[in-house]
């Protein structure tokens, strides 16, 4: 009986063996690729590269719209601008005539407010601190009673939409 089970183990042992024998071999066997699976990888590859790339088209024709509306509120501000120049020189200028003068203060509010309403932000003003990133320095003045870098004229307002600036202001600042 001994002799029996010990026969029984050398025969399991020898299969065992065999079986990690025929696992290694396949394991250092070059896998067989399968050319449908190959074909099928690439495609599938070439369906989320082109879904990513309609993706990013999608985003950038979005972004590329919103600022091509934004582009044309702030173009047609611009080309507002020197009607709104005209009526604050206009303003500026004495007059006999109160009628004529307030017409034209009716048509200055209401330039002003349609500016406000299409979120244009006017700044530039004496006493301002002077920023190069919105003012346009075009002279300088020595006042010893005005701190530096402070606007001490302003010649043409400066006009702002959001963080776009439409026209810097044109000003005169102390030294």
């Amino acid at each position: 009986m001994a002799k029996k089970c010990k026969k029984e183990e050398q025969e399991l042992q020898q299969e065992e063996k065999q079986e990690v024998e025929a696992q290694e071999a396949q394991e250092e066997a070059p896998a067989e690729v399968n050319p449908f699976e190959e074909k099928y990888n690439a495609e599938h590859d070439s369906y989320l590269r082109l879904a990513a790339d309609y993706d990013n088209f999608r985003k950038r024709t979005t972004r590329e719209k919103e600022q091509s509306y934004s582009n044309g509120r702030a173009d047609a501000v611009a080309k507002l601008l020197p009607v709104y120049d005209n009526l604050e020189r206009a303003l500026n200028q004495p007059t006999q005539d109160e009628a004529y003068k307030k017409g034209v203060e009716m048509t200055m509010t209401q330039l002003v407010k349609i500016f406000t309403e299409l979120g244009v932000e006017i700044f530039g003003e004496p006493g301002d601190a002077f920023d190069p990133n919105l003012h346009n320095a075009v002279m300088h003045t020595q006042q010893e009673d005005t701190p530096e870098n402070t606007i001490t004229q302003v010649f043409q307002k400066g006009f702002r939409m959001g963080d776009k600036i439409v026209r810097f202001a044109m000003v005169q600042v102390a030294n």
